[in-house]
């Protein structure tokens, strides 16, 4: 890639790329994630940095019934020394578009990791910090005394803070038509916080929350029947909500590199609540409760 093609802005969106206007050099803001690991590839592809779980998920994607709800994969391909998963840019056919990005299930770290963290206690400064940022009465009298948190203890406590433990989705952020951008939404928790944050985005426009509600409504039956779906814990993935002026809609499934397959014979409803050892992700649960969350938004006909 030739920077000088970019005009580089200040980032508020990590997630997919923005095209502004066709045959003009794009350009990106970042929202949420992790800064540097997109670029705009070629013919309307998305390069994202390498990761072998989520190649290997879209490699089954590809083959599943789930294919229209997630980005097109085009294979990995190397710029300088680093490699990437090649997808389709699913903003390219949007003009100027507003993007959010949902978190979907009960929680966003795997059960391994709790696994993990547990054999090795290290008590971690920097989630410390995290934390009191966010909430300085959090921490017990012990951790105060540390000036340090367990992993295990951090991960937990910051699933309560949002919708993530109460819906089974989370806003994580959204950028406007208009290039307003939100992030702030790590203490967005109620039904009604939530609610307020989702009429933002669609700016009140019922014909848009009507076209969300659509491909929502036939998202989740297509994943009642996927066996992708069903054989997968699905943890850290977003939904990726794309309008844009004309009224046009999109919602795609997108994330997912904490996805892993279960053992054999093993399978999820998505759907019961999580204890430790069932897998359970809460991502229908979730979905269950966002669809409801947009059909109460609109007018009583």
């Amino acid at each position: 890639m030739q920077n000088s093609a970019w005009k580089k802005q200040k980032s508020c969106w990590t997630s997919p790329l923005i095209p502004m206007t066709p045959k003009k050099p794009q350009q990106w803001l970042q929202v949420v994630g992790h800064a540097g690991s997109f670029h705009v590839g070629d013919y309307g592809t998305l390069l994202k940095r390498f990761c072998e779980g989520e190649q290997q998920c879209y490699l089954r994607l590809m083959e599943d019934t789930l294919r229209p709800f997630v980005p097109a994969y085009h294979g990995v391909v190397q710029r300088g020394e680093q490699d990437y998963n090649m997808m389709d840019n699913l903003l390219t056919h949007f003009n100027t578009p507003a993007i959010m990005d949902c978190k979907m299930g009960s929680r966003t770290y795997l059960e391994e990791e709790l696994v993990v963290a547990r054999e090795r206690p290290q008590p971690r400064n920097d989630m410390y910090e995290k934390m009191v940022a966010v909430d300085p009465e959090a921490p017990t009298v012990q951790e105060r005394a540390q000036q340090a948190v367990l992993k295990t203890r951090y991960m937990q406590w910051r699933e309560t803070l949002s919708s993530t433990a109460s819906l089974g989705f989370r806003v994580e952020g959204f950028r406007k038509a208009n290039g307003e951008c939100q992030t702030n939404f790590k203490r967005t928790k109620s039904r009604e916080q939530v609610v307020e944050a989702l009429d933002s985005f669609v700016e009140s426009n019922t014909n848009i929350v009507w076209g969300y509600l659509r491909r929502l409504k036939q998202l989740r039956q297509v994943l009642e029947a996927s066996h992708f779906f069903r054989t997968h814990e699905v943890v850290g993935s977003s939904l990726l909500f794309v309008h844009d002026w004309t009224g046009k809609t999109g919602v795609w499934m997108i994330d997912f590199g904490k996805t892993v397959s279960l053992p054999p014979h093993r399978t999820l409803d998505h759907r019961t609540p999580w204890a430790e050892g069932n897998r359970e992700d809460g991502y229908l649960w979730g979905l269950d409760n966002l669809i409801d969350v947009l059909a109460n938004m609109l007018p009583l006909t």
